[in-house]
C-alpha cells in the first residue's frame, strides 16, 4: 500500500535508518513482490523461506546468517512516529543485560484504542515483566467506570518491536507454537508460555500498526499534521 506517494515499507524501512544505534537495517520478506519493492529504493532485502510463523521467526532465520549481540525485529507495518523509538529500546536493553527478550509499551488514553482488538495491550508485573498480552482489554475493570476519562496507569497499549540476544531468538523459534498464541495470533504469547521473560519499558513515544485501510487514512493524518518525525 501506498502511503502518501510512498510504499509503506519504505517509511517503515527509512525510519528504522535514523536508529543510530543499529548497525545493519534489512528487510527480511519471502515475497518476490516485496523484494523488488524494497530494492527499487535501494533498500537492503534477505530472501528467506516461506515457513516462518512469525515475524520473529523469520528474523531467526536472518540470524542464523548474520552475526550480530542482539537482533530487533520491526514488523513491516509497525510505522514508528519518532525514529529515536528503536535506539531507546536498544539502550534499555543493553543497559539490563543479562537479558533474552524485550519490547516496549505505551500508556492508552483513548477508549477506543481499549476495545481495538488490533491495539494488542499488555500487563506487567513490579519489575516490569510481562504477565501477559491480549487483544481483549486487560486488565478488566470489574466495577465498570461511566465517564469517558480512563483511570490513569491502567491500559498500555503494546508496541510491535522485539529485540532478542541471539540464544533466545535461536531458542524462541525452536519452540512449538503455544495454545495461546494460536488464539490470540500474538507470537509473544509463545514465549510467555514456555517461560521466556520479556522485560516492558515504558516509552512517551508512539507507533502505528497498519492493519486496516483505516489505519492507513490515520497515518495520513499524521503526515499531514507533520506527526511523523
Amino acid at each position: 500500500m501506498n502511503l502518501s506517494g510512498k510504499p509503506l515499507i519504505q517509511w517503515v524501512y527509512e525510519r528504522a535508518l535514523l536508529s543510530k544505534e543499529a548497525a545493519r537495517v534489512v528487510v527480511a520478506t519471502d515475497d518476490p513482490r516485496i523484494e523488488e519493492t524494497v530494492r527499487s529504493f535501494g533498500g537492503e532485502v534477505i530472501t528467506t523461506g516461506s515457513t516462518a510463523r512469525t515475524g520473529s521467526d523469520r528474523v531467526a532465520e536472518v540470524a542464523g546468517r548474520v552475526s550480530a549481540d542482539a537482533y530487533l525485529n520491526l514488523q513491516g507495518d509497525e510505522l514508528i512516529v519518532d525514529g529515536t523509538i528503536l535506539d531507546e529500546l536498544i539502550r534499555s536493553f543493553d543497559a539490563a543485560q543479562p537479558l533474552g527478550m524485550g519490547t516496549l509499551k505505551r500508556e492508552i488514553t483513548d477508549r477506543a484504542e481499549v476495545s481495538n482488538p488490533n491495539v494488542v495491550k499488555v500487563v506487567t508485573d513490579e519489575d516490569g515483566f510481562a504477565l501477559y498480552f491480549s487483544r481483549s482489554p486487560i486488565p478488566h475493570l470489574r466495577d465498570n467506570i461511566s465517564n469517558a476519562q480512563l483511570p490513569p496507569k491502567t491500559f498500555y497499549k503494546h508496541l510491535g518491536l522485539y529485540i532478542f540476544k541471539g540464544e533466545i531468538l535461536k531458542m524462541f523459534s525452536s519452540l512449538p507454537s503455544g495454545f495461546l498464541e494460536g488464539h490470540e495470533k500474538l507470537e509473544q504469547l509463545r514465549a510467555l508460555e514456555h517461560g521466556i521473560r520479556i522485560k516492558v519499558w515504558e516509552t512517551n513515544h508512539d507507533s502505528l500498526r497498519v492493519d486496516t485501510r483505516e489505519d492507513l487514512k490515520q497515518a495520513e493524518g499524521l503526515l499531514s499534521k507533520k506527526r511523523l518525525r
